[in-house]
């Protein structure tokens, strides 16, 4: 396990990314993670282990309140997690055995990070011409189609995230609101943050027990992050949304083709 003293400059990053995350409510994973790789020159690892604790206990918070309002809807988060615990599990276990007897797993991560910033950007620009584009698809199906789907959405989820951190905001949300036409937007986030918690978890869990994450950077990004989120969630509505979200989507471009290539 690595550990490291706490960071007046990690926590300065923690507050930025927290402010942009309560501006936009793009995930932290898809800033973070690329941000500890390529500014502070962090293990890849490293980076997404210690960014799934950051994001679980942050996602903690977000659940508390969504639980609170009631704006989780409960069998979606099974359905979710029915797929993406056993998939986290299965991931973090060939994760640690590709670490032992593979000299490329790192630059593998690095590739897999780099095409899920550039979907996640996708997602993020072009998320209302995609449910346009599948509007009337799911109407028709049998709730327990609508139920499979949700389960393998959830181990598509599971498995980006135990290798990168990122996927379960912009890309889980795309899909569940794709596979939920007629669910309130509001009990889809609560229901996508609620699933994130025991997601992040375990696979931050997993890569605690194999060694990828830095405590004193953990505690660091938290101290920044916790009060970043509230000041930019209270100037959320003072900022236009979709300038920032154009302007971060087109960051998570430029990052994941700089981790390509």
């Amino acid at each position: 396990m690595i550990f490291s003293a706490i960071n007046p400059l990690y926590s300065l990053a923690g507050l930025a990314v927290g402010i942009l995350v309560g501006l936009t409510g793009v995930g932290g994973g898809s800033l973070m993670t690329p941000l500890l790789v390529l500014a502070f020159g962090f293990h890849p690892v490293t980076a997404v282990g210690t960014d799934l604790l950051y994001a679980s206990a942050t996602k903690a918070v977000g659940t508390g309140v969504h639980g609170f309002n009631r704006t989780v809807d409960w069998a979606v988060v099974r359905r979710l997690a029915t797929g993406s615990v056993p998939a986290t599990i299965l991931t973090l276990i060939a994760l640690n055995y590709a670490g032992k007897h593979y000299e490329g797993t790192t630059h593998a991560i690095t590739i897999i990070l780099g095409v899920t910033l550039i979907l996640t950007a996708i997602a993020m620009l072009f998320r209302g011409v995609i449910l346009a584009r599948l509007s009337g698809a799911t109407d028709d199906l049998p709730n327990r189609r609508i139920a499979a789907l949700t389960v393998v959405l959830g181990a598509v989820l599971g498995i980006l995230v135990s290798l990168t951190s990122v996927g379960a905001g912009a890309i889980g949300m795309t899909a569940l609101l794709a596979l939920y036409p007629r669910l309130p937007t509001n009990r889809l986030v609560g229901s996508d943050i609620a699933h994130a918690v025991p997601l992040t978890l375990i696979a931050g869990m997993g890569h605690w027990f194999l060694g990828a994450v830095d405590l004193g950077l953990l505690a660091s990004l938290l101290i920044g992050s916790i009060p970043g989120i509230i000041a930019g969630s209270l100037l959320s509505a003072r900022v236009p949304d979709v300038a920032l979200r154009t302007m971060l989507a087109i960051t998570l471009v430029l990052v994941g083709v700089k981790l390509l290539f």
